[in-house]
């Protein structure tokens, strides 16, 4: 639609698209509101939308992702949990245990984790683990946890989702929720979180393509939640030094094609806590808008993923570097 396109001209463009059987989405832009209509192209071509009064453009979207490009929303988006703010000029910093063990570990790691100025605190109560005897989370006791760290911190809590049963129980705590790379083509669970009014963080699969994490954000965004948060957490290579293989590569490639935010999660691709923040500073480099690290008080005695979580005495002088090299590129910390 053209800049000075007004809200009724708008408003029946949508109306003539959906009359003919398409769906349309407005996407309101500093410099153009845009409607991205999805449909039977052979029906929309004989829409004569090129004369109708507000409209400057009408372009084919050749993308198998249409709601998520770039080609149908041009400014990058921001995600808003509790004042908290990641995309564009916003730098996400979301960090803490990997797994809600215990009050006192869980409320403890989020007093050190606020105080060193993170955005959000994560926080698994359901895990997804390759061993059907490992610890698979505290459930609804930890979701009640995290709750009393945010009330004790304040800060908005992201926590996984792996069950559409469990939906109404996380959605009713978490600010954010987390769909884990393991399901992230779960597309009944991803088509659930699309009608959820919360963010979702999107982690791509370990032997994911980059436009197959895109194709299911669409899933989630097709179904009216706009408000997504793209992972890039390391994929499945022949290289066996590091538990998975960070693409870098994946954060350009990802803020060229998509509008969503973009963050990275070195934690898991690493694997061994030293190689955490030199894998921070290659995404927060990159370009990323923010990252995902895993924080304990004593990770030797963690219940899950122990040495690649960061020990809360160090984590002051990780938080101070990072901060420092994203108001080196001009990043606000959320």
């Amino acid at each position: 639609m053209g800049a000075q396109a007004s809200s009724e001209q708008v408003d029946e463009v949508v109306a003539r698209l959906e009359e003919a059987g398409a769906s349309a989405h407005v996407s309101h832009g500093r410099d153009a509101t845009v409607i991205g209509a999805i449909g039977e192209r052979e029906l929309l071509a004989t829409l004569p939308l090129e004369g109708f009064p507000g409209v400057e453009q009408v372009l084919p979207i050749l993308k198998p992702y249409k709601l998520v490009s770039r080609e149908l929303r041009r400014d990058a988006t921001v995600i808003e949990a509790r004042g908290r703010r990641i995309g564009d000029q916003y730098f996400g910093f979301i960090a803490g245990p990997c797994t809600v063990e215990t009050r006192e570990q869980t409320l403890e790691t989020a007093r050190v984790v606020h105080a060193e100025g993170v955005t959000m605190l994560r926080g698994g109560v359901f895990k997804p683990r390759t061993s059907p005897y490992a610890f698979q989370g505290l459930g609804a006791e930890g979701l009640e946890i995290l709750a009393e760290a945010r009330e004790l911190t304040g800060l908005p809590v992201v926590t996984e989702l792996m069950d559409p049963r469990d939906v109404e129980p996380v959605v009713e705590i978490a600010d954010v929720i987390q769909i884990g790379a393991r399901n992230m083509q779960n597309f009944n669970l991803l088509s659930e979180v699309g009608r959820a009014p919360k963010p979702v963080l999107l982690k791509r699969g370990p032997a994911s393509s980059i436009e197959e994490l895109l194709m299911a954000a669409e899933y989630v965004v097709k179904e009216g939640n706009t408000q997504v948060i793209l992972c890039e957490r390391g994929i499945k290579t022949f290289e066996r030094s590091t538990r998975y293989t960070l693409d870098i590569s994946a954060i350009p490639v990802l803020k060229h094609e998509t509008h969503l935010p973009v963050i990275v999660d070195p934690s898991h691709a690493a694997g061994k806590r030293d190689l955490v923040l030199p894998l921070a500073r290659a995404a927060v480099a990159a370009g990323a808008d923010g990252i995902i690290v895993e924080v304990h008080p004593r990770p030797e005695e963690a219940l899950c993923d122990g040495p690649q979580q960061i020990p809360a005495a160090e984590f002051a002088d990780f938080a101070h570097e990072i901060r420092a090299l994203a108001s080196l590129l001009g990043k606000t910390i959320g």
